[in-house]
């Protein structure tokens, strides 16, 4: 249950961050983080944090796919998680 959490910190402060340098590299006409790569962090437990940074750096927050996407995501994880301790797999 510890390394869940350690997990879930991990790549939802990763995405977080990798939000905000992809609007750093934006400004700066700087070659980009492919959005793949943002989604992919995000369907593997990071959305809460993708959501965060593209609210707080203001960044994507136009693309449809982002501003509906992350949060769908987040809830998806949500529910994944919820749904992992209830079958019990994290006793």
């Amino acid at each position: 249950m510890i390394l869940l959490g350690v997990y879930l910190a991990a790549v939802n402060l990763l995405l977080f961050v990798l939000m905000g340098a992809d609007k750093r590299m934006a400004r700066q006409g700087r070659r980009r983080i492919p959005e793949r790569w943002l989604f992919a962090l995000a369907w593997l437990g990071g959305a809460a944090g993708g959501w965060i940074g593209m609210r707080l750096w203001r960044h994507k927050t136009k693309h449809r796919s982002f501003s509906a996407g992350f949060p769908i995501l987040t809830l998806l994880n949500i529910a994944l998680i919820i749904t992992a301790f209830r079958i019990g797999w994290f006793e």
